[in-house]
């Protein structure tokens, strides 16, 4: 799997944050996504999948 973030569609609401902080964190200067882990480890995801769907503004996509 690897993500992928259209940082122009982010409005920082965190969820991605919240559901899997050990591949997202968001940026100090505006609060966008910024992620951690490109191509996340297999036990992360689903919690992955998770912050795709609750995205509001379907910034993010994991990629096959």
């Amino acid at each position: 799997m690897r993500i992928s973030v259209d940082a122009g569609r982010c409005i920082g609401s965190g969820m991605c944050v919240l559901t899997a902080g050990e591949v997202f964190d968001q940026s100090e200067d505006d609060g966008k996504v910024v992620v951690l882990r490109p191509e996340p480890p297999a036990e992360s995801w689903e919690a992955v999948r998770r912050a795709v769907d609750l995205c509001p503004s379907a910034a993010l996509k994991a990629l096959a």
